[in-house]
């Protein structure tokens, strides 16, 4: 019997009890001050990792490994970068293990994680953070991979990065925002692409603004029911003057609402200064009758604060994605959808 990534966060709920006090959500006791990564070069080695579910093909390693070769780097494969036990890739202390020797070892100067799934925030304190904090590098993935990226920003500063994972469609439009990000150490503005194709107008990829205006902060997200079920931990960054993106993918929509109602009760909503929703892909009604739609949903949670927000920035699990680092201070344009980064996010 399969058993999906909601079902097990469902199995959570009886742990994020303290979530539910309002204004609480554990931000790290311990903020720390920004810590960036070095940026690659061509003929760096990266090393893959599996730190969530376990993939059942080979050859997505393969493909990994030739896509890191195509943009001039080498992949080492983390020990337990196979294993499986159950849905996930191994157990917690191996996957933790490779992570943690990955930032141990000098020869490695980033990390890609292979794939999402679940598994992620049972590792978090398996993680050496003094360690990671010693050692700091590009760690980028998406979807469960938000576990990881926040966590790692709250507790060592370090800024992460939302982008592909080494399953991704590495296509031109996503690979042009990794180098341009990590090999190039640009700051620029990310912006929805506007092609119109042979329509009268465009149809796809828009942004719907929720509320208009500009705002800064750092940008600090990643996947709506993995944060959601970080809430109340130790390992979420403060949000306060901040802009949290968010993405999801398969999702109801009266979950999704339920979702960003506890981050609302929790007091993160509340606290920010700027909301981006990037694509919640095979988001439906679900089976109950009747539904909201989530552009209503995003109405009721995020209209009423007041901040620049909008919905539809591609982030999520789509082929074309931006790459998003988590810690650097950043603009957001509501009216047009823009995202800019306002420093470098390496070194």
């Amino acid at each position: 019997m399969s058993i999906s990534r909601r079902q097990i966060l469902q199995m959570l709920g009886a742990g994020l009890a303290v979530s539910h006090i309002p204004g609480v959500y554990a931000a790290s006791r311990n903020p720390a001050s920004t810590l960036k990564p070095p940026r690659l070069q061509a003929g760096d080695t990266v090393g893959m990792v599996n730190p969530a579910g376990a993939t059942f093909h080979p050859e997505d390693v393969v493909i990994a490994k030739e896509s890191l070769a195509a943009l001039g780097l080498k992949m080492k494969a983390g020990e337990h970068l196979l294993d499986r036990y159950g849905y996930l890739a191994g157990s917690d202390q191996d996957r933790a293990a490779d992570v943690n020797r990955m930032f141990a070892d000098k020869k490695v100067k980033a990390i890609l994680t292979l794939r999402g799934g679940w598994g992620c925030n049972r590792l978090l304190d398996l993680l050496d953070y003094p360690l990671i904090a010693k050692n700091p590098k590009i760690l980028m993935g998406y979807s469960d991979i938000t576990s990881l990226l926040l966590a790692l920003n709250a507790k060592t500063g370090l800024v992460t990065f939302h982008g592909p994972v080494g399953i991704s469609s590495w296509n031109e439009y996503s690979t042009g925002y990794v180098e341009k990000l990590l090999f190039n150490a640009e700051a620029f503005s990310m912006e929805n692409p506007t092609e119109i194709g042979d329509h009268l107008t465009q149809v796809k990829d828009r942004v719907l603004t929720i509320n208009g205006g500009k705002a800064k902060g750092k940008l600090l997200g990643g996947n709506l029911s993995v944060l959601t079920a970080m809430v109340g931990s130790d390992y979420l960054p403060d949000f306060k003057d901040n802009i949290l993106f968010l993405e999801e993918v398969g999702e109801d929509i009266y979950r999704v609402d339920r979702m960003l109602t506890q981050l609302k009760l929790a007091g993160i909503l509340g606290r920010l200064s700027g909301f981006v929703f990037g694509k919640c892909s095979n988001c439906g009604p679900g089976k109950t009758y009747g539904s909201l739609t989530l552009e209503e949903v995003l109405d009721d949670h995020i209209k009423p604060l007041g901040i620049p927000a909008w919905y539809g920035s591609m982030i999520g699990h789509i082929e074309d994605k931006f790459t998003i680092p988590l810690g650097i201070d950043s603009e957001i344009d509501a009216d047009t959808g823009r995202i800019t980064l306002l420093e470098p996010a390496v070194l």
